[in-house]
Order: C-alpha cells, then sequence, then structure tokens
C-alpha cells in the first residue's frame, strides 16, 4: 500500500490539494508550493496570519540548492538534514513569488521520516509544509488530533501515532535556526532539536549566535 499511498498523495497534490502528512516531529498538511493557489487554501485551512511565512519540504539535500543561496559548508547542511530541523536560507529566483512573497528567505525541512521524503521525490517541486492544526493551537501526533480540518483535505496519510503523544516535549516541531548571514546562526524557534542543533553549528563550524 505505500507505492499507492504516495501515488494518491501526488495525484491530490498536482490537482491543487492539500495533503496531510506524518513528519519526523508532528502532522503536517503539505501542497504543492509552485502552486499559488493550493498555498492560499493552506493559510485558508489554518487560519492562518498571512505574514507568516510557509516552510518548503524537499526529498533530498541536493535539491535544496535549487531553491536556496546556500552559504554553509554541504557537510553542515547534511549534519542537520534529514532530521527535526527548519533551515533558513535565502530563497533563489525558482521558488514561486507568491510563496511568502514578503521575505527572501525561506525555510527548508527534509524530515527524517521516509513517507514525506518519498512523496517530495516524487514531486517535480518542493511541497509548502506546514503543521496539522489551526495556527495558535497545539501541533498534532495523530490524525484523529485534527479531525476538525478533515473535510477540507484532499487526503489523510495516516502514519499512526508520532512520538510519545503524552509528551510536550513531542509536540514543539523542529528547530527553526536561520542560517542566512554568513557565519552567524539566530535560533527563530526552539523546537525539539535545539541542544544538538546548536551544539553541531557552534562546536563542529564554529558559527556564532547572531546576538554576539
Amino acid at each position: 500500500g505505500w507505492r499507492e499511498a504516495v501515488a494518491a498523495a501526488v495525484s491530490a497534490l498536482r490537482a491543487g490539494g492539500l495533503v496531510a502528512v506524518p513528519t519526523d516531529t508532528v502532522y503536517g498538511v503539505a501542497c504543492l508550493a509552485q502552486d499559488s493557489g493550493a498555498v492560499r487554501s493552506i493559510y485558508s485551512l489554518k487560519g492562518r496570519n498571512g505574514r507568516k511565512p510557509l516552510a518548503i519540504c524537499l526529498g533530498d539535500v541536493d535539491c535544496l540548492y535549487r531553491y536556496c543561496h546556500v552559504n554553509v559548508p554541504d557537510e553542515l547542511l547534511r549534519d542537520l538534514l534529514p532530521g527535526p530541523v527548519t533551515l533558513v536560507l535565502k530563497r533563489s529566483e525558482e521558488l514561486n513569488k507568491d510563496l511568502n512573497p514578503f521575505t527572501s528567505l525561506v525555510g527548508v525541512r527534509i524530515p527524517n521520516h521516509p513517507f514525506i521524503r518519498e512523496l517530495a521525490r516524487a514531486c517535480s517541486g518542493p511541497l509548502a509544509l506546514t503543521s496539522a492544526n489551526i495556527s495558535c493551537q497545539a501541533s498534532t501526533l495523530t490524525v484523529s488530533e485534527f479531525q476538525d480540518l478533515w473535510p477540507q483535505l484532499s487526503l489523510i496519510i495516516d502514519g499512526g501515532p508520532i512520538g510519545d503523544v503524552q509528551s510536550p516535549e513531542c509536540r514543539l516541531g523542529s528547530t527553526v535556526v536561520d542560517l542566512s548571514v554568513s557565519g552567524k546562526f539566530t535560533i527563530i524557534r526552539p523546537g525539539c532539536a535545539l541542544t544538538s542543533t546548536v551544539e553541531i553549528l557552534r562546536q563542529k563550524y564554529g558559527l556564532i549566535p547572531e546576538s554576539s
């Protein structure tokens, strides 16, 4: 059923639909990032502030160079990705102008989850990805937790419970770090992988926190 599920999700996305997917942190809702109508649908679904950016999701680190201007070593990208981290970089011209038109940056996710990576590889461009919940409500770790969104979704991929449903830490989502300034990093959201991420950036690559 795995290949059928990927094929069904690709088909729904290409038709402009929104698909709920498991990731390595929480459940997400994805659409094709290059489809402006679908991007508007995600904002509407979540009741999300139009100034709050969406991340893009890719299947592999190699794809990142197409949609971002990378100013850190390739090895650094591969130390953090795939994993529960969102890297914020300068966006390239390839990315849909209607996706986060108010910023020159974009957050990139490569979740360490086989289904969503397979799905991202099967789509010609990046996915736009956000958590499967109404804005300002708790992140979701099972599909039943976002039942209120079901009617507006084209497809729901049930990957079972993610992490420990009882643990508040599991609902923190990815650690979001801005790497757009050479030699520096800024933590935008601590998320679930803060300590390990900062350790890699500071100790292995000598990056310094933006505030210092």
